[in-house]
């Protein structure tokens, strides 16, 4: 039985966010995963309702978001880390359910976020080591 994951993608910062999709999905197939559906959602903080749609599809098994939140001149980039974090976390509570967090940062350069792409192969991983567990 391969396992079924979905994708939530921020689109802000689009370039690196799709290498994330790239290592996420390369990861998924050759952890014998299946990415059957994909979201692409304005930014991390706007992850919350997708994640909500997917997690009602029963065929779905666990929900991989991939996101990066680079530093600002404020503290914005912590307050969307933040919220996003505890509500992804909220969901896979309320819909028994892996939801893994393959966000990067707060706190970060444009450089390192550039070199935490990696976090999306990573949550795919803890989403499917999740689903064979549990």
């Amino acid at each position: 039985m391969s396992i079924k994951l979905g994708f939530v993608i921020a689109e802000f910062n689009r370039d690196l966010t799709y290498q994330m999709e790239l290592l996420g999905e390369e990861h998924a197939k050759f952890l014998g995963a299946e990415v059957i559906d994909k979201v692409l959602v304005p930014g991390v903080y706007d992850m919350p309702l997708a994640i909500k749609k997917l997690c009602e599809n029963n065929e779905i098994d666990a929900v991989v978001t991939l996101g990066i939140v680079i530093e600002g001149a404020t503290e914005h980039d912590e307050i969307v880390v933040q919220h996003a974090a505890r509500k992804i976390t909220d969901l896979s509570l309320e819909y028994n359910k892996p939801v893994t967090l393959g966000i990067a940062g707060p706190g970060m350069t444009r450089m390192e976020a550039h070199e935490r792409v990696d976090y999306g192969k990573r949550a795919v991983e803890a989403a499917v080591k999740l689903v064979q567990r549990l």
